[in-house]
């Protein structure tokens, strides 16, 4: 089952990702910024970071360029409700998989997900 780690300061919000993602067979560690994030991304092994732009302590463009030093294999989805954060992480595209538009329904979010996690590079078995 693949694990995503969802950053949204949006209670409401993160429980309707979460939920989502969850009945698609995702493990979903949730928390609330980009400070948090970091902290689940070194304790923990993801497969996928689903981040707000717009978060308090650390925003989602800051956590995808600290990511890509720290994890550039880790496929990152942005979401934003706010158009000039949106075009500011379409600059990024070279470290962020997509940018999904708030609000978003339940289909939308997990297909993107599911390219996200279908795109994303496989290690080789060792032999």
């Amino acid at each position: 089952m693949p694990r995503i780690l969802l950053a949204e300061d949006d209670g409401a919000v993160r429980l309707f990702v979460s939920r989502a993602l969850e009945l698609q067979g995702h493990v979903v560690t949730s928390v609330v910024d980009g400070g948090e994030a970091l902290v689940a991304l070194n304790g923990g092994d993801f497969d996928l970071l689903l981040t707000d732009i717009v978060m308090p302590v650390m925003d989602g463009i800051e956590l995808a360029l600290k990511v890509a030093k720290i994890r550039p294999d880790l496929p990152v989805i942005m979401m934003s409700g706010y158009a000039a954060e949106r075009q500011r992480a379409h600059n990024l595209h070279s470290l962020v998989h997509e940018v999904v538009s708030k609000p978003f329904t339940l289909k939308e979010i997990a297909g993107v997900v599911r390219e996200a996690l279908a795109a994303r590079p496989r290690s080789k078995p060792q032999p």
